[in-house]
């Protein structure tokens, strides 16, 4: 039982980081890996060829499953469905580098969500973990022409919604930090200067908090931001740190995480601001917070 464990707990950050990935969840990820953990724990290893290929299908397999009863649920989702965000320490290993890459971005999770669950894992793990058409084919039961043809479709529909432009994380956090030294001085100026003409916020609350569907405008977002300022003043405090590998604005009311701002740039200005403020979904990173 020892040496079964030790095994799974190798692989447990490539299931969990397939998992998370596919689902956009942290709770849901965590129930596809147990889950992958159970079946593991119940399978005859001896009879396996190669244990984390064995691994890798089953938690894929779980993951379209779970995705798909997903779908269906957030297709009554109150408002516009926002992945879960996860607060992350600069990674220290090449394996923690690929884990967190931009691929796990709260931006590029949403962007997922137009794809089907097949298509999702076809297109992650071809293009994210870099296997094999035959590979895919085995875990997806399908043939290699039609994960090819599925791959294929999956870049087709995520190149219409990716950034204009890559863009270095070093510029995205310089742009970040100064619009928010600029909320923290309630500078409506210097708001509207860092949002480009027709930046767009998305909002998600959940049904449990007020949250924008969509507003459109630098103009409109640098006004929403001031008077957010002015209502609170001092009990309003911002921090820029990382979520989901990329630089993110946190904001917090009377000391209480109250919202997770994930940003795009065009290397000039902010074009576009997800805002995760479901209390469900912060309250990982709330308690994370608490414990520094």
């Amino acid at each position: 039982m020892t040496g079964s464990v030790t095994l799974f707990d190798r692989h447990r950050p490539r299931l969990y980081a397939i998992a998370y990935r596919m689902l956009g969840s942290v709770a849901e990820a965590e129930d596809v890996v147990q889950d992958a953990w159970l079946r593991w724990h119940g399978a005859d290893r001896s009879a396996l060829e190669n244990h984390e290929a064995w691994l890798v299908t089953v938690t894929t397999r779980l993951s379209i499953d779970r995705l798909r009863a997903a779908k269906a649920e957030r297709e009554n989702y109150v408002g516009v469905w926002l992945p879960e965000p996860m607060l992350m320490a600069a990674p220290s290993t090449p394996e923690q580098i690929h884990e967190l890459a931009d691929d796990v971005s709260v931006a590029f999770l949403f962007m997922l969500e137009r794809l089907s669950p097949d298509a999702r894992a076809a297109f992650l793990m071809r293009e994210v973990f870099d296997a094999d058409y035959e590979d895919i084919a085995q875990t997806l039961d399908k043939t290699q022409a039609a994960v090819r043809q599925l791959v294929r479709r999956a870049k087709q529909q995520l190149r219409q919604g990716s950034p204009r432009e890559a863009v270095p994380r070093a510029t995205l956090q310089r742009l970040l930090q100064a619009f928010a030294d600029a909320m923290q001085r309630s500078d409506f100026h210097g708001l509207h200067a860092l949002l480009s003409d027709d930046a767009e916020l998305i909002g998600d609350g959940g049904a449990k908090v007020s949250a924008f569907a969509s507003l459109v405008g630098g103009k409109r977002l640098a006004q929403l931001f001031y008077a957010g300022k002015r209502r609170y003043r001092d009990a309003l405090r911002t921090e820029v740190v990382q979520v989901n590998g990329q630089w993110t604005l946190l904001r917090f009311i009377d000391g209480n995480l109250e919202s997770v701002q994930s940003y795009e740039t065009d290397g000039t200005r902010l074009t576009r601001v997800l805002v995760q403020r479901n209390p469900d979904k912060l309250a990982r990173i709330a308690a994370a917070l608490a414990q520094r």
